[in-house]
């Protein structure tokens, strides 16, 4: 899924996908560029949310964290394949004082 959501999305050369540590207790999934662990069951918002982080992180470990990069990135991807309202969600965001950058792309492609 991984590697077909991000050729769908315009990008060469996927994060690698590994299943997470079992011992990770509160944690479901990981991700930054190069990798993304998932558990056993991870749900797809989840998926989502961390391909949102592999888009918005660089191979040397700069990453956006929850800013308003990775929040542009994560409405994308949540109306793109969960088909929910883009115009809510940033409706929803703004109302929550959540900052996002509603037209970025992932940080490693040039304009």
């Amino acid at each position: 899924m991984v590697d077909a959501i991000w050729s769908d999305m315009g990008l060469r050369y996927p994060p690698a996908v590994a299943p997470l540590s079992r011992q990770a207790r509160s944690t479901i999934a990981r991700a930054d560029r190069l990798s993304v662990l998932l558990s056993d069951q991870t749900p797809s918002w989840c998926l989502l949310h961390e391909l949102a982080h592999a888009m918005t992180s660089h191979a040397n470990g700069r990453s956006d964290g929850h800013g308003p990069l990775f929040m542009g990135i994560y409405v994308q991807l949540l109306a793109r394949y969960l088909r929910l309202d883009r115009q809510m969600l940033i409706s929803s965001l703004r109302n929550a004082k959540i900052e996002i950058s509603c037209l970025t792309r992932p940080v490693f492609v040039d304009p």
